[in-house]
């Protein structure tokens, strides 16, 4: 099968571990990662989350960067609502000054924590205008287009790197699809929160419509050398959904921090409903064959795979499980 993989990290951290491990194990996954020829290694952004170790992704890219050669490092992604575009753009134009034609800059409008969280990282700020708008902002300074009548139309975001960062946008909609195309990002869709089939299909549509090039598809996809020990190492994985009013859910790991979400933004009328995310595990030839009828479904270009376990030993193995090095030539 003619398609890219790449990895998504959050950094985990084992039970009774420490955070510091927990990016010591990151640093050695990605190296291994790029030994067996994985396209890309992004890290994610949680902030005050007990058993994640990544809140920054940028500092983490960039410590990566620098101990490996060739694997693409990036940020899957940025939460882009807490920054200000300008500083995005500086930071991202600096790390691929660094490391020319390494690294990838990956947006996402989620908060990436609770209530408490968003508010301390909007201290001291002007409000964020629409995300919409941002990502716009972002893209102009990128790319040093923004119009002239902007108001920071002055403002360059230098180093200008001679190969800038590749740009790709996570979402799960139809209409996040086409705002990537119109921007001329690539657009990655987040399948472990949303693996409806028809989803997959109406947003990489939207894409499709103005983009032509291949959508990339973000999955939990973990293997063992069998199926059952690939069950005992995810166990029951949940999501845990919280819905505030109308039209308004977030995602949550578990239900006390669903409710603990509702209290801080104070509201006691809530829902919280139980999902199952989508989950490809297995053996290899299970997780493989997975992987390639999603190829064949939905013209998936690229792969970005994450997988929520804490064990290194285990996410090594998986790894290796899974590696593009087979494929790497026909990709």
């Amino acid at each position: 099968m003619s398609y890219l993989t790449s990895v998504l990290d959050k950094s985990p951290i084992r039970d009774g571990g420490t955070p510091e491990q927990a990016l010591r194990d990151s640093l050695r996954l990605a190296q291994h990662a790029e030994h067996l020829g994985y396209h890309r290694y992004w890290f994610a952004e949680h902030h005050a989350t007990p058993q994640l170790a990544s809140p920054a992704p940028e500092v983490l890219a960039a410590w990566v960067l620098a101990q490996t050669a060739r694997i693409r490092v990036g940020t899957g992604g940025v939460m882009l609502r807490h920054y200000a575009p300008y500083k995005v753009a500086e930071t991202f134009n600096l790390l691929a000054s660094l490391a020319p034609g390494r690294v990838d800059l990956g947006i996402g409008k989620a908060p990436g924590g609770l209530p408490a969280s968003t508010a301390a990282l909007a201290a001291g700020r002007t409000p964020a205008g629409a995300f919409e708008q941002q990502l716009h902002d972002l893209e102009g300074f990128l790319s040093s287009s923004l119009p002239a009548d902007h108001p920071h139309a002055a403002a360059q975001a230098r180093p200008l790197p001679r190969t800038p960062p590749e740009r790709l946008l996570l979402g799960a909609s139809p209409q996040g699809a086409r705002l990537a195309a119109e921007l001329g990002w690539r657009f990655v869709y987040a399948a472990h929160f949303d693996g409806d089939p028809r989803s997959i299909e109406a947003a990489f549509s939207a894409y499709r419509a103005v983009s032509s090039q291949a959508p990339l598809l973000a999955t939990v996809a973990f293997a063992a050398p069998t199926a059952e020990a690939a069950a005992r190492h995810l166990g029951a994985l949940r999501i845990y959904k919280l819905h505030l009013g109308p039209g308004q859910t977030v995602n949550l790991p578990n239900p006390e921090a669903a409710a603990e979400y509702a209290r801080q933004v104070g509201v006691a009328d809530y829902r919280i409903e139980e999902t199952h995310p989508s989950v490809l595990s297995g053996d290899a030839q299970q997780v493989r064959r997975a992987l390639d009828d999603l190829h064949q479904r939905f013209g998936v270009g690229e792969f970005i795979l994450d997988a929520p376990v804490a064990d290194l030993d285990a996410r090594l193995t998986s790894l290796e499980l899974l590696s593009p090095a087979p494929r790497a030539a026909v990709a």
